[in-house]
């Protein structure tokens, strides 16, 4: 269950939906700059068991300016004894719509091994997707809006519809990871104030829905906090599942575009 968790932290907040006219004329880059980078502790009952991490910065695909993101998350101490994990996530996405070019998913979890590489092409509403491994290439349609599980963090912080978001609505997202279409979708839950490590902070309480046998199983649900602020960033990410709770915690930052919101009492 622990190799779940480094999944969970990419992709328990990527989500992409249709926008109104007034949301697209928005700055894309609004909640975010390059530069930024975050740190989760994920906790698996009394063991610190990984840690993962995200980080922006500029790049370029073919010439074009692109951002370009990397996660990057590994099992520590005990844990990777029992069971060793090392993940890297990589998007490369449109500085201007934030629709993805290029997705990157390279991971080694206990000797289960995936080395893919995806390229988009929105025009024609399609996917390239390469395994490194055997080198094989396949196309897949893809559906409007599509976004991969990382830069969809990255769109759902300036796009989804905070301000006439209701206790218990939800909104549909469609994504693109191993080879298939699917529907995911947010429910809102309110708002939640969470002690941390940098202090009190009020954040927006999210529970994605999804099928069963897809991401998470029937015994198992996920809880996402985000903060209520301009950054929009995740706080904490709880999965329940059926031996245990996993929990991934904010534990370090630097470079966000605006100062983190902090309740002092």
């Amino acid at each position: 269950m622990i190799n779940r968790s480094l999944l969970f932290i990419f992709i328990g907040i990527s989500s992409c939906f249709a926008q109104s006219t007034s949301q697209l004329n928005r700055p894309y880059n609004d909640s975010f700059k390059v530069g930024e980078w975050f740190e989760y502790r994920v906790h698996y009952l009394v063991f610190n068991a990984s840690y993962a991490s995200l980080e922006l910065r500029n790049d370029t695909i073919n010439g074009v300016p692109v951002f370009h993101t990397k996660g990057y998350g590994k099992t520590i101490g005990l844990a990777r004894l029992f069971f060793k994990v090392e993940d890297y996530y990589e998007s490369y996405f449109n500085p201007k719509t934030g629709m993805p070019v290029r997705f990157i998913r390279n991971i080694n979890e206990g000797g289960y091994t995936k080395n893919i590489e995806i390229n988009f092409d929105h025009k024609q509403k399609t996917a390239e997707v390469l395994d490194k491994k055997t080198n094989e290439i396949k196309y897949f349609d893809i559906k409007p809006n599509t976004q991969d599980m990382m830069s969809a963090f990255y769109y759902l912080r300036n796009f989804f519809p905070k301000e006439n978001l209701e206790v218990n609505e939800s909104f549909s997202v469609n994504m693109f990871f191993d080879n298939e279409n699917y529907e995911f979708k947010l429910k809102f839950l309110g708002k939640e104030t969470l002690k941390t490590k940098f202090g009190r902070i009020e954040c927006l309480k999210f529970r994605p829905v999804v099928q069963s046998g897809r991401v998470f199983r029937e015994k198992e649900s996920l809880t996402v906090w985000i903060s209520n602020d301009k950054n929009q960033i995740p706080v904490r990410i709880q999965a329940d599942i059926a031996v245990g709770s996993i929990k991934m915690d904010l534990e370090n930052f630097k470079n966000l575009k605006h100062p983190l919101k902090i309740i002092i009492k």
